[in-house]
């Protein structure tokens, strides 16, 4: 399961703005390993680096130094609609002189397809296929001369889920759909005092020295200049943030409405071992995004935790394809069981998420074949029923093994002795927010918005026969 992109902004006369961006796109590579960029302005002209590859493929000092002026956005890029290449890529350049901005965008536009063909029979075209440039000539189409009024023009017609930047000559925007599916936030960086960043996760924040202020709300536009900083709004009563975000997207050390996502998913676990203990001899989590719930898990029930599984952290994605002999090693390229920790034991393995129960089977004969006596599955979250239309890149329905199974079948399937899912009930207790401000769509069915049921991730490509488009 995938988000769609880390995106980051920072309007900072003075500072060296795209190593600034370099490094949180560094602490954002974990929201999208397939492309990232950095697109800057010194108020005269715009300029934009962005490569196939992880943060640290893509950049070097040479390409960073030619990178200067007093704004810059950054994006790092997971497909979830539009295909993976070179011409995808982002921020993306749109506009012509002197109505020209640079644009980085993370999310899902549901109704892309209307608007696409609505500003092609105006005689717009495209360059990408991405609804990142939907969204830009949207913006650009409107004939009010103010940025910031055509910018609510966009949000008033655009549905779906979208957290943006955008940098014009002499202003950074920020932008968060009405519903807040998708985190962003606002710090301060600097002595200055009109020296500001933007980023999808507060984490990033963090690792480039900047105080965080606030989240960006639902509605929300931003708009920072040598004016200082402006907020307009367009309220909607309804707030659907994706509850993955608590669960596996964002990184632990992140805040979200002013929980730590660290001790968060503690309480996943705690609520795990509420509501089904078990006897067993060690708690494991799954690493990264279940360690902390393991623990949780083993706080309340009393069991020991322990590493039995090692993560090789340097796994993100590789452009390499691999021979057979490593295609067939599997899931052992990704961890490598601790035997002599793992031998005899009742297992308690903790994990954030069964998807489509391809890789879940694969770690437990791990487990079994180091000598585990028994495995017992623990999922931080319910059973996930429904896809994603709000730019998750998760499956189908017919993919999605709860929605084809019993609990009682899928843990036969995954070769668990037991398996039990986190309530939503207790979901919804750990996080501590009330029920109604999130997305549980992929639980229930209940999508906050109107939404296409079938999307092609490739629709806006030559070859691809479908007709509509739903893209990232």
């Amino acid at each position: 399961m995938h988000e769609a992109c880390g995106v980051f902004g920072v309007y900072a006369p003075g500072e060296d703005i795209s190593r600034l961006t370099y490094f949180a796109l560094f602490a954002l590579q974990h929201r999208g390993q397939e492309s990232a960029g950095i697109a800057t302005t010194d108020g005269r002209r715009i300029d934009v680096f962005a490569r196939m590859g992880i943060v640290s493929q893509v950049f070097n000092e040479e390409a960073l130094s030619k990178l200067g002026g007093k704004i810059a956005i950054g994006h790092n890029r997971y497909a979830t609609h539009g295909s993976n290449n070179i011409d995808n890529v982002q921020p993306i350049i749109v506009g012509k002189e002197p109505d020209i901005v640079a644009i980085a965008y993370n999310g899902n536009i549901t109704n892309a397809e209307p608007i696409y063909h609505e500003l092609t029979d105006k005689g717009y075209t495209f360059k990408t296929t991405t609804g990142t440039e939907v969204a830009a000539n949207l913006i650009l189409s409107c004939p009010e001369k103010d940025m910031a009024d055509r910018i609510k023009y966009a949000v008033r017609r655009l549905q779906g889920a979208y957290s943006m930047v955008i940098m014009s000559r002499d202003t950074l925007y920020a932008v968060r759909d009405p519903l807040g599916v998708r985190p962003l936030s606002l710090g301060k960086i600097g002595n200055g005092n009109n020296k500001y960043v933007i980023a999808s996760e507060t984490c990033a924040l963090n690792h480039i020295g900047a105080k965080v202020l606030r989240e960006i709300e639902p509605g929300e536009i931003v708009a920072i200049n040598e004016n200082g900083i402006k907020s307009y709004k367009e309220a909607s009563e309804k707030k659907a943030l994706c509850i993955f975000e608590y669960i596996y997207f964002s990184r632990p050390d992140s805040i979200i409405k002013n929980r730590l996502l660290y001790k968060t998913r503690q309480a996943m676990g705690a609520g795990l071992a509420e509501e089904y203990p078990v006897d067993a001899d060690i708690v494991i989590g799954v690493p990264d995004s279940a360690t902390a719930a393991g623990f949780g898990y083993a706080a309340r029930s009393g069991i020991p935790v322990a590493e039995g599984l090692i993560k090789n952290r340097y796994m993100g994605r590789t452009f390499i394809t691999p021979d057979q002999r490593i295609r067939e090693l599997g899931v052992k390229v990704k961890f490598n069981p601790l035997q002599e920790i793992l031998e005899g034991k009742r297992v308690v393995m903790v994990d954030d998420s069964i998807v489509r129960g391809t890789t879940t089977p694969e770690v437990i004969k791990l487990l079994r074949k180091s000598g585990a006596r028994e495995v017992h599955m623990r999922i931080c979250a319910p059973p996930i029923c429904y896809p994603c239309f709000l730019g998750v890149d998760m499956a189908n329905r017919w993919e999605l093994i709860a929605a084809q199974k019993s609990i009682p079948e899928i843990r036969d399937f995954i070769g668990a002795d037991s398996l039990g899912y986190l309530s939503l009930e207790g979901l919804i207790k750990a996080i501590d927010l009330p029920k109604d401000e999130f997305c549980l769509a992929c639980f229930t069915g209940n999508y906050p918005m109107p939404v296409q049921l079938t999307m092609e991730k490739i629709a806006l490509e030559p070859t691809c026969p479908k007709k509509h488009i739903l893209l990232k």
